[in-house]
């Protein structure tokens, strides 16, 4: 993981923008902002189970959280 972990209200004002923009039909844009905070762990932990290894390495998922408790080679075990 490199630099400082998000913070709870950095994660909140980018969610709310990502409302707005899927609001105003910019789905995409709204999605690419998603993508950008940190997935919880337990949720990665279970995409990677159910959807396997490569759609999290090549969904563009902001990974951070998960590396930090699993390790950076969590997703090639």
């Amino acid at each position: 993981m490199t630099g400082q972990p998000m913070t709870l209200k950095e994660q909140l004002v980018i969610l709310a923008r990502a409302a707005e923009l899927w609001k105003a039909g910019n789905e995409a844009e709204s999605t690419a902002l998603t993508k950008t905070v940190p997935m919880p762990p337990f949720l990665a932990k279970i995409m990677k189970e159910k959807v396997g290894a490569d759609y999290l390495i090549n969904g563009g998922w902001n990974l951070s959280e998960a590396e930090a408790e699993f390790g950076q080679d969590w997703l090639s075990r």
